[in-house]
């Protein structure tokens, strides 16, 4: 966020030859592996190789998909935890929307989502159907429910409805919420 409005100004649309590093105030540093600098107050810096690019059209604003292969990536150590990973909250990312608009990652704004990195989902299309179309469930519901790497077996219902209290349509919304699908799923097979 600390560079977003320099970001900007090195985006305008300068003549060829005028340096916009000079315009916006950064400051270049060599690169290790490629002949472009980087631009030293960037917390995250990152050299690559150009493979490929695309237009995506003719008209103004249709801009150019960049297709790259990383070679390096620099880290400022003060963005790191204490696990040597990218602390989320002290990058202080900033993420282009349209037009004149751009969003700030802070706390207000971010989320987790568990990755299906080792695990499989059961899908969306192996819950009954009377979940899958349920009215009452949304896109990110059925995603939660089928993030499951198990359908819940008849013994597996039983043994999570008869430590809850009255099994209510809410309730089951209420432990998707809280990414406890095995519950809701018990739930909601004996609502719906």
């Amino acid at each position: 966020y600390d560079m977003v409005h320099q970001m900007s100004l090195a985006s305008s649309p300068f003549e060829a030859g005028v340096d916009e590093f000079e315009k916006s105030g950064f400051t270049p540093i060599a690169s290790d592996t490629i002949r472009p600098f980087r631009v030293k107050e960037s917390p995250v810096q990152i050299e690559c190789k150009v493979l490929e690019v695309k237009e995506l059209g003719q008209n103004g604003g249709a801009g150019n998909l960049v297709i790259c292969e990383v070679q390096k990536i620099h880290i400022a150590e003060e963005v790191l935890d204490k696990n040597q990973m990218v602390d989320q909250q002290k990058i202080d990312l900033v993420s282009r929307m349209g037009g004149n608009w751009y969003c700030r990652a802070n706390d207000a704004s971010m989320f987790e989502v568990d990755k299906p990195i080792t695990t499989i989902g059961v899908g969306v299309d192996a819950l009954p159907e009377k979940i899958r179309t349920s009215s009452h469930l949304t896109g990110n519901d059925l995603g939660i429910l089928g993030n499951m790497e198990s359908i819940p077996t008849a013994e597996d219902i039983k043994r999570d409805l008869s430590v809850m209290d009255t099994p209510s349509f809410s309730l089951a919304k209420d432990l998707l919420s809280q990414n406890k699908p095995q519950r809701a799923y018990a739930i909601l097979m004996q609502v719906l």
